[in-house]
């Protein structure tokens, strides 16, 4: 559990300052102690910024530099990327407090910029350098810098990724040039700034895992290729560990020969990229505001545990709510995730909308026409399988998909709404043994498709609800219809509930009840007595598919939907069939498949 207290380090100094603004006024007080603080916010959600970026590119899968995944370990190894930012926020308080000439900066001077250049270029690098080297020394390598080298496919935060003995020494380094100018008289408040700024971009621009250096710079200026590394420069070091061993500036490479003789190539195959493949694409949306931040491009920790709303979260409304209009306005679905299993190539897309849009009647057309244009640019691309996910699929939305198959009858690419995979696993959550289960809630495909399963096997499907009853007991087939039964008091330990189940539902169950969900959604857990609640329809992903580090919205690590996961079987199995609208595959059928190919119950 991550708690982020490290923030607390700052505080005494963040008091401090503004003890000092409050008594002196702004214009006593001396401002680059006060600009110390925004600087670190500045810096974290300049970070942030390249984390988004970074994945939502890789989501894509242009210009990738390694064509492998990411997994939770790195996720996890990685989760403190904000550290080094509050131990350079601490020596910035320390240095300014106490270090002659740190006091009462001025905004600018270009002298003092100039120095901090020659310096950085100079010594920093020369410096760095040589302690690279010796980092890959089997004693210090073994003991301190494989914690960094434990990431093959870097991210932005990867670099700043290392043991605290090792963030010590480069805060050090870096703080040569900051030193020199405050003891010569010739440090400025926005020299400071733009040079931490500097050691961020490139950081964060050296671990990216696709190129984005353009070539014309280098033509425009061919010595810049001594002055400024590339993604795909230092992705050779990740990979060849012997090789370029340069901070930002590859010219020491260069003069001791270390630099890498696949570099220019491997660059310019990197930034010509190519063409973009998908075989499966699974359709998602946006669930609550907060949602946002959980998905893969948001924030890398929080998207890597199941979601829950979190009160700092909560706190950043503000940003929520512009996310939320700026998302609106977006007339397109985007690449949130790419995974990869066998030869099976997989995107998640995500529609442009938030849970409560569908509930809207005037967001109903625009939301069909968003879905029709994924459906139709996932079939150009020649995609296979297009799983509709969440909302997507809702019957008074688009029938379960239906209305896109009447659009286009001729469609190549097959659609799922893996009702078929989503009741199996429903079915096969039931313990051995049970003869009666109690189906509540609305009765959607799942939940006819799961009563009709168990009145084929002989279980008592009892329903508390007259007018559910009447309506599905017509769907029964005849030879099991007699199992599906009504009654206004149940004594069932195991409940199948679904959507529009109030809270007073739950309380009629006995003690010891056992509730599964059929809906899409989680339901809200309101017995805390004996009772136990499953997970929504879902299923344990293989070791096979590959680049998993984010989870699905509320659901634990390597666990996915079953509408997900019918997806990515039919694809597997080569199925020519739809299922969507009225039709709902063989559960058997697609049980056993899902379980041929490694996924597996969740316990």
């Amino acid at each position: 559990m991550i708690t982020h207290t490290q923030y607390l380090l700052l505080a005494p100094w963040v008091a401090h300052g503004g003890y000092l603004a409050a008594t002196k006024g702004w214009r006593a007080a001396d401002i680059g102690y006060l600009a110390i603080l925004p600087s670190l916010l500045l810096r974290m959600v300049h970070n942030q910024a390249w984390i988004t970026a970074a994945r939502v590119q890789n989501a894509r899968s242009r210009r990738q530099i390694v064509e492998r995944g990411i997994e939770f370990e790195q996720v996890d190894r990685e989760r403190n990327w904000d550290d080094q930012i509050i131990l350079s926020g601490i020596l910035l308080y320390l240095g300014a407090l106490y270090m002659p000439g740190g006091q009462h900066l001025p905004l600018w001077r270009a002298d003092g910029a100039l120095l901090i250049a020659l310096l950085h270029a100079g010594p920093v690098e020369f410096l760095y350098y040589w302690f690279h080297r010796a980092l890959h020394h089997h004693f210090l390598y073994t003991r301190y810098h494989s914690h960094h080298h434990a990431s093959i496919v870097t991210e932005p935060i990867t670099s700043v990724i290392h043991p605290f003995a090792e963030l010590v020494a480069y805060e050090l380094l870096f703080s040569i040039p900051l030193i020199t100018c405050a003891l010569t008289g010739c440090a400025s408040i926005l020299t400071f700034e733009i040079y931490l700024i500097y050691i961020d971009f490139m950081n964060n621009m050296g671990h990216c895992n696709f190129e984005l250096v353009p070539n014309w710079l280098f033509k425009w200026f061919p010595p810049l290729k001594y002055l400024m590394y590339t993604p795909s420069f230092h992705s050779l070091h990740h990979t060849q560990f012997r090789t370029n061993y340069s901070l930002f500036m590859p010219f020491y490479d260069y003069i001791y020969n270390t630099m890498d003789k696949s570099s220019d190539t491997l660059y310019e195959k990197s930034l010509k990229g190519k063409e973009e493949t998908v075989d499966v694409v699974h359709l998602t949306h946006l669930t609550s505001l907060q949602s946002i931040y959980h998905m893969r491009p948001g924030f890398a920790e929080y998207a890597s545990k199941p979601y829950t709303s979190k009160w700092y979260m909560r706190m950043m409304w503000p940003v929520s709510w512009l996310s939320m209009v700026l998302t609106w306005t977006y007339g397109s679905s985007f690449t949130v995730e790419r995974n990869v299993m066998k030869k099976l190539k997989m995107q998640s897309w995500a529609i442009p909308r938030y849970s409560f849009h569908y509930g809207m009647t005037w967001e109903k057309e625009a939301i069909n026409n968003l879905i029709e244009k994924a459906i139709c640019e996932a079939d150009k691309k020649g995609a296979k399988v297009v799983s509709l996910g969440l909302l997507n699929q809702a019957y008074n939305l688009n029938g379960n998909g239906e209305l896109y198959l009447q659009k286009y009858p001729k469609l190549g690419v097959r659609l799922v709404d893996g009702t078929s995979l989503a009741a199996a696993v429903v079915v096969n959550s039931i313990p051995q043994g049970i003869d009666q289960v109690v189906l509540a809630g609305n009765i959607s495909k799942v939940a006819r498709a799961v009563a009709a399963a168990l009145c084929k096997k002989n279980v008592k499907v009892v329903m508390t609800n007259k007018q559910d009853y009447h309506f599905l007991k017509p769907n029964m087939p005849e030879d099991a219809a007699e199992n599906l039964l009504f009654s206004k008091t149940a004594t069932a330990k195991v409940w199948l509930i679904g959507e529009g189940l109030d809270a007073s539902e739950h309380f009629k169950a006995q003690k010891g009840t056992h509730f599964i969900p059929y809906s899409q959604f989680p339901p809200r857990m309101v017995r805390k007595d004996s009772c136990t609640y499953s997970t929504t329809p879902a299923m344990a992903v293989p070791k096979t598919l590959q680049n998993v580090h984010s989870c699905e919205n509320w659901l634990p690590r390597r666990v996915m939907s079953a509408w997900r996961i019918a997806g990515m079987v039919h694809a597997l199995e080569g199925w020519n069939e739809h299922e969507c609208g009225d039709i709902v595959l063989d559960m058997e059928k697609i049980w056993s498949a899902a379980l041929l190919h490694g996924f597996r119950p969740v316990a």
